[in-house]
């Protein structure tokens, strides 16, 4: 599993970079501009070259609208300024095939670009609160457009948690329709360390985190802190441990 940890800042990027032996993927995002919201090009291009050359850079292209132009030209712009992952919220996307029409062109946009680039299909495990698209369509639509990965995350920044929305069996179910599509599957949403059992247990191939690794566990007001990347990193150790010898026991 793939420690994904989303500064907002090139001060907090410098942070993770002082924890870099600790995650897998720095991913830029705008959190004053929406659970998704995509934070600036220069901020993009400044963050890539604050952290080590061996960590790959994701980037948010906002929670966005249902207008496939505008999103593909925003996710270009993202892999243009050193993003390799590239992540779409369907926020204004009311059915699979919106979803759909918007992804391929931003897979188009992204890999006529840079071929190696991931583009990632974003989801809203509140989807009933804003509107959006089924959750569990999040893998069929990501498969239909030649996504490489589906994601869930949480609309509402409210307190509210990935399992509050989607309980835990309903996430594996999300992740099987993702490997079964040859996708990987990331979730993310106000998780904390007592989630890592079950993320792990299911089969997540990317965790990610700003809460959890902030002072506070304030994803708004606390800012990222490398020791605090450093433990939950431990957490995610001890659970594939302790999975990987609960398999073998089985066998």
């Amino acid at each position: 599993m793939l420690l994904l940890v989303s500064p907002d800042s090139v001060e907090e990027a410098l942070d993770c970079a002082k924890a870099a032996d600790h995650l897998d993927i720095v991913d830029v995002k705008k959190p004053d501009e929406g659970s998704l919201g995509a934070n600036f090009p220069w901020v993009i291009r400044e963050i890539r070259d604050a952290v080590p050359a061996d960590k790959p850079v994701s980037a948010t292209v906002g929670d966005v609208p249902y207008k496939p132009g505008t999103v593909a030209q925003a996710a270009l712009g993202a892999v243009v300024s050193g993003a390799t992952y590239i992540k779409v919220g369907l926020y204004g996307c009311t059915t699979p095939e919106q979803g759909v029409d918007v992804m391929r062109a931003v897979v188009r946009a992204v890999k006529d670009h840079r071929p190696d680039a991931l583009v990632v299909a974003s989801g809203y495990a509140d989807a009933h609160r804003v509107g959006c698209v089924n959750p569990l369509a999040l893998p069929d639509i990501a498969a239909r457009s030649g996504a490489d990965a589906a994601m869930l995350d949480t609309a509402v920044k409210d307190g509210t948690r990935l399992f509050d929305h989607v309980p835990a069996d309903a996430c594996a179910e999300f992740v099987r329709r993702a490997h079964g599509s040859g996708l990987l599957a990331a979730l993310a949403g106000s998780l904390a360390h007592a989630d890592l059992g079950a993320l792990t247990r299911m089969g997540t191939d990317i965790v990610g985190v700003r809460g959890a690794v902030c002072e506070g566990g304030d994803r708004n007001a606390g800012r990222i802190r490398p020791q605090l990347v450093a433990a939950f990193r431990a957490e995610m150790d001890r659970q594939a441990r302790e999975h990987a010898v609960g398999v073998l026991a089985a066998d």
